[in-house]
């Protein structure tokens, strides 16, 4: 049975700001003000119990979609269909007076949702223990960090007893302990019926969480179907050279995922399509956590990744060979010299690296000032679906001890789009698979 269901949505905003435009539109009925079309024809429903995943990129619809089902805003056209007490966490700190304390919040936003003062009474000690925020409580919530705002947010909405749960991307403010804390109780919700719209550009989030996904592309429902493909799809459409793009999304709209794509580049059909995704770059792909640290001695610069025929690349495939490149000028001479590289997941693990400073053979027992290297690690990609970073560093015998010359955090990013369907976990080890039967 369908506890949410939209037909045929439409949504424009209108684009001008000139208040003569407006006043003819709305009051005289005249003039037609530019308009931004945020959603087209949408229409899709999600049963009791069932967990429904959107994906797309920034200013795809998703937000304005949310908010139409959760009677924030109205459609143009089109019915939107809800049975049961929905609860949401749309925007962080929406629904909260920066006034009040955290107390008078909670009972403010719960009665929101539909709960009475004795409703909320009995439930109000486990809302404060879920969200950790302790002293603050008593605290006025502009005072609030983000995360303490998400924390009492997502608290008080899961205490609700809600039917139906929505959230808009909300989860990626908070720490990694709260996150995970997030998931298992959503996964309690889950089990007990609960149904879910979940937005997120997180992969994993959309995998692990939800049935099915839907891929929204400039306010058009373009892909509905299992998660795993859905944003596999999704990552091809957002890094495909544009000229393909159209005809790609026309591909997916089709619904035939497993019949051959064919770009304009008559070579590369969708079974080739992973090979060309694997020399993409998307030169707005560039990390805001880099670090670099002081120099003792040398300067790493320009690290970058780059396919074995050389040719810059920041998309790739599971499974392809790649190189990772920087380079070092050494402003006074060093001994024993060694470089080295980590590739990092979001959140900070440590996934795998090379160093060349453990092994005497592949250290550089001098090197003078002046010198100049390019470094090159070459590595085969066995990461799956996501988003990883890289830190870069050289380091060389100072007063007998070894120490870093130079090094940097975060210096690279790159997106892993392409993977095998029988991998799990992180990395995809390549196992093979082999069934024998045994005779009684």
């Amino acid at each position: 049975m369908a506890v949410i269901k939209v037909d045929e949505v439409f949504k424009s905003f209108i684009t001008t700001q000139s208040p003569w435009t407006l006043i003819k539109r709305h009051l005289l009925n005249k003039g037609n003000a530019p308009s931004f079309q945020a959603l087209k024809d949408i229409s899709f429903h999600a049963d009791a119990g069932e967990t429904v995943g959107i994906v797309g990129h920034n200013g795809s619809g998703k937000s304005t979609l949310l908010q139409i089902i959760c009677g924030v805003m109205q459609p143009d056209s089109g019915d939107v269909t809800v049975n049961g007490r929905v609860a949401a966490l749309l925007e962080l700190g929406s629904g909260f007076n920066p006034e009040f304390t955290g107390r008078e919040n909670v009972y403010f936003n719960a009665m929101l949702l539909g709960l009475n003062r004795q409703e909320i009474d009995t439930i109000f000690d486990q809302i404060v223990e879920f969200s950790g925020i302790g002293n603050f409580l008593e605290q006025p919530v502009k005072t609030y960090s983000s995360g303490m705002m998400l924390r009492l947010a997502f608290s008080v909405i899961i205490h609700t007893n809600p039917k139906i749960l929505v959230v808009d991307e909300a989860l990626a403010v908070g720490d990694d302990a709260f996150q995970r804390k997030c998931y298992v109780k959503l996964k309690q919700l889950q089990a007990d019926g609960v149904t879910l719209l979940f937005v997120s550009h997180s992969a994993g989030q959309i995998i692990d969480l939800c049935d099915r996904a839907i891929l929204l592309d400039h306010g058009e429902i373009v892909m509905t179907g299992e998660p795993k493909q859905v944003v596999h799809n999704y990552h091809k459409l957002l890094h495909i050279e544009q000229k393909d793009r159209e005809q790609f999304r026309e591909y997916l709209k089709s619904g035939k995922y497993n019949i051959a794509y064919t770009s304009s580049d008559e070579s590369c059909t969708l079974q080739k399509q992973t090979h060309c995704s694997a020399s993409l770059l998307d030169t707005a792909m560039l990390p805001e956590t880099t670090v670099w640290y002081e120099s003792r001695g040398a300067q790493l610069s320009h690290p970058h990744l780059q396919t074995m025929n050389g040719k810059p690349v920041n998309i790739l495939e599971s499974g392809q060979r790649y190189r990772y490149c920087y380079d070092v000028t050494f402003d006074q001479e060093a001994f024993e010299v060694g470089f080295g590289m980590l590739i990092k997941s979001c959140s900070g693990q440590a996934i795998g690296g090379f160093t060349t400073t453990r092994n005497h053979n592949r250290r550089i027992p001098y090197v003078a000032a002046g010198s100049h290297y390019t470094i090159i690690f070459e590595f085969d990609c066995l990461l799956r679906n996501g988003t990883y970073f890289l830190n870069c560093g050289c380091s060389a015998l100072i007063n007998g001890e070894r120490a870093f010359l130079h090094r940097g955090v975060d210096v690279a990013m790159f997106q892993v789009i392409s993977e095998s369907e029988d991998a799990t976990g992180i990395m995809d080890l390549g196992a093979a698979f082999s069934l024998q039967k045994v005779s009684n």
